[in-house]
């Protein structure tokens, strides 16, 4: 029987490539960051994991950021929202959450800084970007980015933007894929020219398990990894 890999060994494999990646793009080694997806994995998993050295752990969903936050209270992992977010969760992330990389539209831009003043904090976020055609996909309209932007520093001050996200097309051809990440990087850099008092964008959170060496050769600073990390999930786990 081949010996399953431990948590800590795939992080450092993928450390490693990932450092091998952004050479081969020009860049420095440790310019790209990595964040584990911890969604439907269990508490011990995020334990091997933080044991490891990681400490930021990406979840789709703000009732499983709540959990989480309970259950490891005493670790120092802080937890990242990526997945889409009702507005009706803000007081979830608010009060949990460290981050957000799922920021779409005014109306959650409202209620999360509402939620964040009743809390007293303020919240590190990524707007996401729909750069691709797939209707399962969410994120903000590209042209409305900049509307966006100016919205968010002038009427959600405790909403520190950071960066822009995107999830690329499922699809079998590097270039197609690869398209979706040179989008995000253009239109960052198109963005970062207007120059918008409070608004900061040098972090660019793109590049999953599959994708992740094509979105870092396209300028990535974050990978968001899941199964590449904890293995092969199961959704019919509790």
């Amino acid at each position: 029987m081949v010996a399953v890999p431990h948590i800590s060994e795939r992080i450092a494999k993928l450390r490693e490539r990932l450092d091998a990646v952004a050479v081969e793009s020009g860049r420095a080694p440790g310019s790209v960051t990595l964040l584990p997806v911890s969604k439907t994995f269990p508490d011990a998993a995020v334990r091997e994991a933080i044991a490891a050295g990681m400490t930021r752990f990406g979840e789709n969903k703000a009732q499983d950021i709540r959990d989480r936050a309970a259950a490891l209270a005493d670790t120092s992992a802080k937890w990242v929202m990526i997945g889409h977010l009702q507005t009706n969760k803000a007081k979830e992330i608010a009060r949990h959450a460290a981050e957000i990389q799922s920021l779409d539209r005014k109306e959650l831009a409202v209620a999360l800084e509402r939620r964040l003043a009743i809390e007293g904090r303020s919240l590190d976020v990524l707007v996401q970007i729909k750069t691709s055609h797939e209707p399962s996909k969410f994120g903000l309209d590209p042209n409305e980015l900049e509307d966006f932007l100016r919205f968010v520093a002038q009427e959600a001050p405790r909403l520190r933007v950071q960066g822009l996200m995107t999830l690329a097309v499922n699809d079998a051809d590097a270039g197609t894929v690869r398209a979706c990440f040179r989008r995000l990087r253009e239109l960052r850099d198109a963005m970062q020219e207007k120059a918008i008092p409070g608004i900061s964008l040098e972090r660019l959170s793109m590049g999953m398990s599959g994708d992740y060496e094509l979105a870092v050769a396209e300028g990535s600073t974050e990978v968001r990894i899941g199964s590449a990390i904890f293995g092969d999930r199961s959704y019919n786990s509790p």
